[in-house]
């Protein structure tokens, strides 16, 4: 129980949380509980504000941690003031915020300054953090905004509240710029659901009538097969929008052949080619069966190749996974919102949920953005591959979902071996093909999966030549990223069949001198 000289704050790990005995145990290592309560003193000594602060980090970070994040927690070099990633940082410093407006809600007027105090200190933090690993957007001065105007002016009569303007940044087509100064727990932008595109316009129509028909056919596809239509509907409640959007994206599922040959051998290759291979195949189902029997509601001119790449490349790039006040997860297309560009670093985390209380979907900050900045949101924590893929951007910054997933069996493991037994189901290995992060631990071979190869008694480790990597201090950062596309080259071509590695095939696919080779020591398992 708190007294009259001090409070306390009290972070809880959820025994709800999907990944709640791995953060336990990493919150022990650390020698925090699941529920810790921090005492903030009113009569301390000077520089208690600071060492409060990074107790209450060190547990919120990994709190806050995702399944990606935690995976790497043990190798990555964060010591009690340094972040896992923007994301997370952001995640936590935010939840210290949240707690202690509850604080302040309920404590005495003698804890007041305490907390006030503390709340200050972490909005700093947070202007700090945004301030150093944000990429800082430059407008665009000559380009006419006019058509984003009107669609502003349309959306402003339909009852959108936003503190943004449109503008065009340089390097990323259009964005959205902040009015005026805004602060963390400020609106940026309010969207009322009677202006957002969701499934429920199509039920309204005859198209709807014959595709609920189709056997498997889901609500995204539907709403796909609408939106080539109604682009072209003079009538629409959306004209407008329609109008402002662009006639070619760019995505990855688009690039000419020319850009296609550029890629020849990487894994993005591989991504586009197997997504287009996917939509193409979609498409042949549908068409050109549906123009031929029903060629009022589905005109052969309005339904294209091209056209319905198009279409995907829209509802890919722009649409949202919105939850409304009835539970259900509907994916929308969302007026104005689609002009927020992604970062790595956002302003804008959480804008997933319908408010219940006004009807609408509301863009509030987690960190402040200042009048005349970018404002920014996070489409997810997705590759850069996935980014480039159907959104058509390479996020600035280093990626830390930039990760290459590795198919290891795991069921079959020795248990006699006095080694920690490592309960993760999935491995992975940092992708740092982009990476300007040249700490040799991004380089190396995370723990769960140095633990799983440790403990495997599988049949394919017992008669193969296999190879472990021991990143020596004398080798570059470059050497040691070549190590780990050679280890995961290995690992993918060697098969159930082969006894040994066939090098020459391997230097073809990593595409490094042979010379290389002499530094990797490979060690039989048998």
């Amino acid at each position: 129980m708190d007294t009259d000289e001090e409070c306390s704050i009290v972070l809880e790990l959820s025994e709800r949380d999907p990944f709640f005995d791995k953060k336990k145990k990493l919150l022990q290592s650390k020698g925090f509980s699941p529920k810790e309560r921090i005492y903030l003193k009113s009569s301390s000594k000077p520089g208690w504000m600071n060492a409060t602060v990074e107790v209450l980090l060190q547990i919120a970070r990994i709190v806050q941690l995702n399944e990606l994040e935690l995976y790497f927690a043990e190798d990555d070099v964060c010591t009690s003031m340094e972040s896992y990633s923007p994301r997370n940082e952001l995640e936590a410093l935010n939840s210290i915020v949240l707690l202690t407006d509850i604080s302040l809600s309920t404590c005495t007027h003698l804890h007041t300054n305490i907390l006030q105090g503390l709340r200050q200190t972490i909005l700093d933090l947070i202007s700090d953090f945004g301030d150093k690993n944000s990429v800082k957007g430059v407008v665009e001065k000559n380009h006419s905004c006019d058509q984003e105007e009107r669609l502003l002016e349309w959306g402003e009569s339909n009852g959108l509240m936003t503190q943004l303007k449109i503008a065009y940044i340089e390097g990323a087509s259009r964005g959205a710029i902040a009015r005026k100064d805004l602060k963390v727990g400020d609106i940026a932008l309010e969207i009322p659901v009677s202006i957002i595109i969701s499934e429920e316009l199509v039920h309204e129509t005859d198209m709807y009538g014959v595709l609920k028909e189709i056997d498997g056919i889901s609500s995204e596809t539907i709403l796909l097969l609408w939106s080539m239509k109604e682009k072209y509907n003079c009538d629409s409640k959306f004209k407008i929008y329609f109008d402002t959007l662009p006639e070619k994206f760019n995505t990855g599922l688009s690039f000419s052949i020319q850009a296609i040959t550029m890629l020849d051998g990487t894994l993005l290759l591989e991504e586009i080619m197997q997504a287009r291979q996917h939509l193409h195949a979609q498409y042949d189902e549908l068409f050109p069966a549906l123009c031929n029997n029903f060629p009022d509601i589905f005109p052969p001119e309005l339904y294209t190749w091209e056209k319905f790449l198009w279409a995907c490349e829209l509802w890919y790039s722009n649409s949202m996974k919105i939850m409304y006040s009835d539970g259900k997860l509907r994916t929308c297309l969302i007026p104005l919102a689609g002009f927020l560009n992604h970062s790595l670093c956002p302003h804008v985390m959480h804008y997933g949920k319908v408010d219940p209380a006004t009807n609408s979907l509301k863009f509030c900050l987690s960190r402040p953005c200042r009048s005349g900045e970018e404002c920014c949101l996070s489409y997810g924590n997705f590759s850069s591959s996935h980014l480039i893929t159907f959104y058509g951007f390479l996020p600035q910054g280093d990626n830390s979902y930039d990760v290459i997933p590795l198919d290891i069996d795991g069921s079959d493991v020795d248990s006699n071996e006095d080694i920690p037994v490592s309960n993760w189901t999935t491995h992975m290995v940092r992708g740092t093909w982009l990476s300007k992060d040249h700490r040799i631990f991004n380089y190396g071979l995370p723990s769960p999966l140095l633990d799983h190869l440790r403990r495997s008694r599988s049949p394919m480790l017992r008669t193969k030549t296999f190879v472990l990597f021991f990143l020596l201090p004398i080798l570059s950062c470059s050497q040691n990223l070549i190590l780990l596309e050679v280890f995961y080259a290995m690992y993918s071509l060697t098969s159930e069949r082969t006894k040994t590695l066939h090098i020459p095939l391997l230097l073809t696919r990593v595409n490094i001198p042979a010379r290389l080779i002499l530094n990797i020591p490979i060690t039989h398992f048998s």
